[in-house]
């Protein structure tokens, strides 16, 4: 056991050899000891430091509330710091700023007098602490941004992956609320857009005074960040001036906000801000990370929307190479069904049209252009087109199935490129109305068989012959057909035949014929029930499916 001299001459020994700062203050906050550590961690020399007030070791700005705290604390022994480890910032002897973890214990007397040692502060650097907290905060923040853009790859366009961006950062980043903004080109400024709370939370005064607010270029939160093209945060938006509704924060409890931008190259396609009820500090790290957030974020909705606007012009693109509606023809009832593969081709190049001769027949077309994309599209168009011109009025020779596919062929070839082939197959039929029933002229030029459905049963019709576009000497058979009463003429498309189940397994001719075989009814319900089944044959197939064009023509009784 030590004796007071072993213990008078060993404690000072101990504190010095210590690698933290010991700070010893009086009963009127003097600094009664320091140990060594003083000059590394602060560059203060110990010996210059003692009997000075405390407050040489604190920033300016925490120096008025010291006084009126350690006066309390010496009086009633309690203060909010003691007995704990806080995080505060330290002056350093050259000016700047050093955060250290702080420590404080009371060191008690049975008869205290002035000049007795009051406190004991331990001071040890916590940059360290600060930056490995920072890092691992950034890379939460990072890991969160790489979940919302995985989570918005799955949103099919920029308006649903727009609509899911907010719930998904609230989530994902741990803020309370949030809400978008984005730019309306008619009034040039920022336009609220969207609101998220909570599952459990109903949308409140923030949300009711977002709806009714705009925001030009520097006005506000949104219109702050538009400008800077950056993130701006807010620590208490009750009192920040640039915060235009503070009042409705306030309603709400929100006291904190960190707003960034969405961009995509250039453009500027939304503004985020999220909020939160606590007073959070938002560091310079995590401004930056958002910043990355919101560019990557803009990159692919930038690319959703320029898919989407692809989408649509091919939808359109697609809808001019099909007939807008079918015509009434007397005697018979039509129903078509077009539906696009499942590849990137955009737009298919299947196609089938209706049109009247100048004699009161009827021509119909049905036709499958090799491959995809927008040269299958051009050949397609080509190939409607000169059908229709070859059957107009104006046309040198009477339209007859071959006459009209022997012009497609020829129109073909003189457009043919150094490219890759592109063949077309077709079904040409001419109808002949009469008050028995109707007659069909049917022409095939490499194109799956129409067949028709009567009381004998489905069977194929017609006669087969060479795709269009390949060679200049085209012979097409021509084979008519009476459609009584009661019967139905199917023709199609191979993505009919062609459709395959997981296992490979094609629809194919049979799979047509045992569809027909039921007995579909009129035309619309014949071309639903042929849809319906390859609709089921492809369910859940790994095969990706091919354009589909189903034609009916159905002669009532």
């Amino acid at each position: 056991m030590l004796s007071e001299y072993d213990a008078a001459v060993t404690a000072p020994a101990l504190l010095a050899a210590l690698p933290d700062t010991v700070v010893v203050a009086d009963r009127d906050g003097r600094i009664a000891y320091v140990n060594g550590a003083v000059q590394g961690l602060l560059g203060h020399r110990p010996e210059a430091l003692l009997g000075r007030s405390l407050t040489v070791l604190m920033p300016e700005r925490l120096r008025s509330g010291h006084g009126a705290g350690f006066s309390r604390y010496r009086e009633t022994g309690e203060g909010k710091l003691v007995g704990s480890t806080t995080q505060v910032p330290a002056l350093h002897a050259d000016g700047h700023e050093v955060p250290i973890d702080l420590t404080l214990s009371r060191l008690r007397h049975p008869a205290p007098v002035a000049g007795d040692p009051l406190v004991v502060a331990v001071l040890r650097d916590a940059s360290t602490t600060i930056l490995l907290e920072r890092q691992f905060e950034v890379s939460r923040y990072l890991a969160a941004t790489l979940r919302v853009t995985a989570a918005l790859t799955e949103a099919r366009d920029a308006d649903v992956a727009f609509r899911d961006l907010l719930p998904t950062l609230c989530t994902e980043l741990d803020w309370d609320t949030a809400t978008l903004w984005q730019p309306d080109r008619t009034t040039g400024s920022l336009s609220h857009v969207g609101t998220w709370t909570a599952p459990d939370q109903e949308p409140g005064a923030l949300h009711a005074a977002s709806r009714a607010q705009r925001f030009r270029r520097g006005t506000g939160l949104p219109g702050l960040v538009w400008t800077r093209r950056s993130p701006v945060a807010v620590g208490n938006l009750w009192e920040d001036p640039t915060f235009l509704r503070a009042e409705a924060a306030r309603a709400d409890g929100i006291r904190s906000g960190v707003a960034f931008p969405v961009v995509h190259g250039d453009e500027l396609l939304a503004v985020c801000e999220l909020f939160s009820r606590e007073e959070r500090p938002v560091p310079a790290e995590l401004l930056d990370v958002l910043a990355h957030a919101g560019r990557q974020i803009g990159q692919f909705l930038g690319r959703l929307r320029a898919e989407s606007e692809v989408r649509q012009l091919a939808e359109t693109l697609q809808r001019s190479l099909l007939p807008s509606h079918l015509p009434a023809i007397r005697g018979v009832e039509l129903a078509a069904r077009y539906r696009p593969g499942g590849g990137a081709g955009l737009v298919g190049g299947d196609t089938y049209d209706v049109m009247p001769l100048p004699d009161g027949r009827w021509l119909v077309l049905i036709a499958d252009v090799c491959g995809t994309g927008a040269e299958a599209a051009a050949v397609t168009a080509l190939t409607r087109h000169t059908a229709r011109a070859a059957a107009s009025p104006a046309a040198e020779t009477t339209a007859g199935p071959a006459e009209v596919l022997r012009a497609v062929n020829e129109a073909l070839l003189r457009a043919q490129t150094d490219g890759p082939l592109r063949f077309v197959t077709a079904c040409c039929l001419v109808l002949s109305p009469g008050p028995d029933g109707v007659c069909a002229s049917v022409g095939v030029a490499g194109h799956p068989l129409p067949v028709l459905v009567d009381p004998e049963g489905p069977r194929e019709i017609g006669a087969p012959g060479r795709p269009l576009g390949i060679a200049a000497d085209l012979d097409v058979p021509v084979v008519e057909v009476g459609l009584p009463p009661g019967s139905t003429l199917v023709l199609y498309t191979d993505g009919v035949t062609e459709a395959r189940d997981d296992a490979g397994v094609q629809f194919g001719e049979d799979g047509l014929c045992r569809v027909l075989a039921g007995g579909c009814g009129d035309a619309e319900a014949t071309v639903e029930a042929i849809t319906a089944a390859v609709e089921e044959r492809l369910r859940d197939s790994r095969y990706e499916a091919d354009d589909l064009a189903v034609l009916a023509l159905a002669v009532p009784r």
